[in-house]
């Protein structure tokens, strides 16, 4: 057995007070989005964490990178035949999660997943580079494949089809929006009595904050 009861930090570099909320929570995530990204510690503060349940009926996490967000949701793209899109397909309900150990914070978002308009997803696929859109193209993601040498087979015949040729978007790949309808945000303090502040949205399109027991 592996003891890790030793593993202990104490928060001591923030604070979260009801006095400094702002009314909706996408304005609290934007300031917090920026002082991550102007202390500078993280390589990708964008980073989240996607969960979603199964087919199988498991719930399954995996890391993506946010590439919008806005006062109506949040935005990623990524293959709409892979697990986590066939997942999304038959139960929308997702949870994304930031931990942002530089600060001592994180922010969960409970929300309902939906595919983002055409010209959006192609907006975005025309700005990547010409190898990940060809890797969009030629990968069937979340599918068994007989080897690494498979991929990288099938990306040089690509290469050489697509040769001063536009690469267009496939239909199996573009965006989501997650629209929250929680958001909790989860700043470390000393002795574990971390701030735990939870925006609930309510029916008339409001939000509701609460301080939630560490």
């Amino acid at each position: 057995m592996t003891d890790l009861s030793n593993y202990r930090r104490s928060y001591e570099k923030s604070h979260l007070t009801e006095e400094n909320l702002p009314e909706g929570p996408i304005t609290l995530f934007r300031d917090w989005f920026k002082e991550v990204e102007d202390f500078g510690g993280s390589a990708e503060v964008n980073a989240m964490t996607v969960s979603t349940v199964g087919l199988d009926g498991f719930p399954k996490s995996r890391v993506v990178l946010l590439k919008q967000f806005t006062y109506e949701g949040f935005i990623f793209y990524t293959n709409y035949n892979s697990e986590k899109g066939k997942a999304i397909a038959a139960n929308p309900n997702v949870c994304l999660s930031f931990f942002w150990h530089e600060l001592e914070r994180q922010v969960i978002i409970k929300g309902v997943a939906e595919k983002v308009a055409d010209n959006l997803s192609d907006g975005y696929f025309e700005s990547r580079p010409a190898g990940s859109r060809l890797g969009a193209v030629v990968s069937p993601q979340s599918e068994v494949i007989p080897s690494r040498e498979y991929l990288e087979d099938n990306l040089k015949e690509l290469e050489k089809e697509y040769e001063g040729k536009e690469i267009l978007r496939p239909e199996h790949w573009g965006g989501y929006i997650v629209k929250p309808v929680e958001m909790e945000f989860w700043q470390g303090r000393p002795n574990r009595l971390h701030d735990r502040i939870r925006y609930k949205l309510q029916d008339d399109y409001n939000w509701k904050a609460d301080r939630l027991a560490p």
